[in-house]
């Protein structure tokens, strides 16, 4: 029985009034003045704020590459458990998710702040205070802290996946351990890594609650910046200009992304 295409109309609606609406008002804002004359003023004005774009790719990928660096081992490790460790340690990974990301973000303010957890510490120990909040360090730790588990629960998906037999069949062969894991295991979770990749770039490319609350005001992102031209500025045109590059390089990403893991898919054994 083949389902009823009608059943997609209320998903269709919803999609059309709270996604495709807003994106239509921004496009339109963003190529218009205030007095709703059409101009392209709102994007030349970018290249006033070409350090902020610059600033958060770089914040971004730095953050995905070290979502990688720790995320990748606790998935292999993670794969390789009984099921029993499998569902402790996922529960714990996932844990801190069922707080409120603000919530979660304010925690490493106190304890990141002049006199907070770690200077309290450093300083009973006699060493002086450091000044860990409103700098480029903070804002990472920031972005790694929240978007970790978006990086390990892709990986260990796929490495949960892949048959164990060929692991098996590649030590049988002579294959030595970092052979199989060169040759054969890193190969087959290169989709789980572009899915981490895809998971952690984009959401760390646009957050300011990080950045706002880590960073301070002389670390803005791009998020920072649209918030501010909506909240602050009262500059529709120009905030929705900047979420239009914003949301045109995430695209993009996103197609380079999707390119790769289609070409790793079709020869992740060779």
């Amino acid at each position: 029985m083949k389902p009823n295409k009608y059943f997609s109309v209320p998903y269709i609606g919803w999609m059309g009034i709270f996604v495709i609406t807003p994106i239509i008002f921004v496009l339109i804002y963003s190529f218009t003045t205030a007095d709703g004359d059409l101009t392209f003023q709102n994007f030349a004005e970018m290249g006033r704020f070409l350090n902020v774009f610059l600033r958060s790719f770089w914040l971004a990928f730095v953050a995905t590459v070290i979502c990688i660096v720790l995320g990748y081992p606790v998935a292999y490790i993670l794969s390789r458990e009984g099921l029993r460790m499998q569902r402790l340690m996922i529960m714990l990974i996932i844990l801190p998710m069922w707080m409120n990301f603000l919530l979660r973000t304010y925690a490493w303010v106190s304890i990141l702040e002049r006199n907070g957890f770690v200077n309290s510490i450093l300083e009973s120990i006699g060493l002086n205070k450091l000044d860990l909040l409103y700098n480029n360090p903070a804002v990472l730790l920031g972005m790694v802290y929240n978007f970790l588990p978006f990086m390990i629960l892709p990986i260990y998906s796929v490495l949960k996946k892949t048959d164990r037999s060929l692991t098996e069949a590649a030590q049988d062969l002579g294959a030595s351990p970092r052979q199989v894991f060169l040759r054969l295991t890193l190969p087959l979770s290169i989709p789980g890594i572009i899915s981490g990749i895809t998971m952690v770039f984009m959401p760390a490319t646009s957050t300011f609650i990080i950045a706002d609350l880590l960073g301070g005001a002389q670390n803005m992102l791009i998020g920072n910046l649209i918030e501010q031209q909506f909240l602050k500025a009262n500059d529709w045109h120009f905030g929705s200009a900047v979420s239009v590059i914003l949301m045109a390089l995430l695209l993009i990403s996103f197609a380079i992304f999707s390119k790769v893991d289609k070409g790793s898919g079709e020869g992740a054994l060779f």
